[in-house]
């Protein structure tokens, strides 16, 4: 038996359902912001603990079964679901769906997938009902005070979720953090690009790090003051500044770097492979992504490591590092390169993915959102949507101006960068897919003539020319007579 009483029917603004961290910090946001807040939990003891922990913040209104809880909103009803990804959020929507009245809103907050989350948009639609995927991003903080957050779904649905969702996102130069992406799966997919980029973002602050540990020696507080130093200047960003925090933070146990004493295996939860997966079926290149995600693969792939230790031959020089604070600094205007490059293929991608799928999505809006709340929050995101509102048809976003400007300062120095990891044997799949990436959408001419007439040769592939319009094909194993396909 709940330790609390049921609560009264037509009640409350919002509902959360799913009271693990991110959905009591949730329920706890919208109770702080004035909401009266409808909660639930499958298992009651979370239920009860957040009344008994928070209860005093706001207006909450507990129900120990999914009928209380539905029964407990206001109509045209709204109920979050925060709870885990597949299988779990399927239950608790079609649990829902059977309890609520034509017109009512059921929101998937989590991190889905966005083409389940298209097919729940049109499944629920034919019952009458809206169904919103919102990506939040900022983790359990951005979650109880302020995130940044990404709602698809119909324009109606949002009338009746953005001033509930505004209110309680991030805000930056008094703008919410917050806006309608575009119909069904934009916000998800939206999101998931976002950790695309966070991934891309994590793994070349990473590599610089390394690079300033082995190649200079430094100490990790020590880096951890270059990086508090580079968080001041174009680089200024939530991730520059917990990565400074992380490495000034010494181990109680140990009394060594905190950094020092983690097993070197980065986890992940899929939204980075989602990224690369979808840029792939897309035909966009996210190289930075990619990179990134399969980092992550090798660095928790111990038994193909401990081979490849034992036996595979380094063969590097040993470079002399004449100017250290050289060096440092060519890494900074690396590092920003990488970063300017992994944003714009994200962006890309973004682009792709609401051409394919019809969704209006305003690019510049998404680097206005992500201004605040978010992980990947920096300050160069105000540039990009500059960018876009001065041409909101721009084909690449290095492209832009002022992005062409500041990439040429870094150009050098990335160069450097590159080939002294690549001489010293040190890896920086990130920093060189990105300059790789850079000097093959600049080129004039690529050897993909040569695939092209590869795959002619082996598979009748056909081609085209230069010099004419048309689809050719060599008959290779006959005459090598030219013909003009149809």
């Amino acid at each position: 038996m709940a330790s609390f009483a049921p609560s009264p029917a037509d009640v409350a603004d919002i509902g959360v359902t799913g009271m693990a961290v991110m959905g009591s910090n949730l329920a706890r946001n919208f109770a702080r912001n004035g909401f009266k807040v409808a909660i639930h939990n499958r298992s009651v003891g979370k239920t009860e603990k957040v009344i008994d922990s928070y209860g005093t913040e706001g207006e909450f209104y507990p129900s120990e079964s999914a009928a209380e809880f539905v029964a407990s909103l206001q109509k045209p009803r709204v109920a979050i679901i925060m709870v885990k990804a597949g299988g779990p959020t399927d239950a608790v929507i079609d649990e829902l769906a059977e309890l609520m009245d034509e017109g009512d809103i059921i929101v998937d907050a989590g991190n889905a997938l966005y083409t389940d989350t298209i097919r729940r948009e049109s499944a629920l639609r034919e019952k009458g009902l809206h169904f919103v995927g919102s990506g939040v991003s900022g983790g359990e903080e951005g979650a109880l005070n302020g995130p940044s957050i990404m709602p698809g779904g119909t324009k109606e649905s949002y009338d009746r979720l953005g001033p509930m969702f505004e209110k309680i996102s991030a805000h930056v130069d008094g703008a919410p953090c917050c806006t309608h992406v575009g119909a069904d799966g934009a916000g998800h997919f939206v999101k998931m690009v976002h950790n695309g980029i966070e991934y891309a973002d994590m793994q070349v602050i990473s590599e610089a790090y390394d690079l300033m540990s082995k190649a200079l020696g430094k100490g990790a507080s020590e880096i951890g003051d270059v990086f508090a130093e580079w968080n001041k200047g174009d680089l200024e960003s939530f991730l520059i500044e917990i990565t400074a925090e992380v490495l000034h933070h010494q181990d109680a146990t140990s009394g060594k770097p905190f950094v020092d004493v983690i097993l070197d295996q980065a986890a992940q939860k899929g939204t980075g492979a989602w990224t690369v997966q979808t840029a792939l079926s897309l035909g966009v290149p996210v190289t930075g992504i990619a990179e990134a995600t399969f980092a992550r693969s090798t660095s928790g792939g111990t038994a193909q490591r401990e081979a490849a230790r034992a036996v595979l031959p380094a063969e590097t020089q040993q470079l002399e590092i004449s100017d250290e604070a050289q060096f440092v600094d060519d890494l900074q205007k690396a590092l920003y390169a990488a970063k300017l490059v992994s944003y714009s293929q994200g962006f890309d991608e973004i682009a792709a993915g609401a051409k394919e799928f019809g969704w209006d999505i305003n690019l510049g809006d998404m680097a206005k959102i992500w201004r605040g709340g978010c992980i990947i929050r920096a300050k160069f995101l105000n540039r990009i949507t500059e960018a876009y509102d001065r041409n909101p048809e721009l084909a690449l976003l290095l492209a832009d101006e002022y992005f062409t400007a500041e990439i040429a300062k870094c150009v050098p120095a990335w160069r450097r960068v590159v080939a002294y990891a690549a001489a010293s044997g040190f890896p920086v799949p990130v920093f060189s897919s990105t300059l790789s990436y850079y000097d093959a959408v600049r080129a004039e001419r690529l050897p993909a003539a040569l695939v092209q007439a590869q795959r002619d040769y082996f598979g009748a592939h056909t081609y085209q020319r230069v010099d004419t319009e048309g689809t050719f094909h060599v008959e290779w194993s006959e005459d090598r007579r030219e013909s003009k396909q149809d």
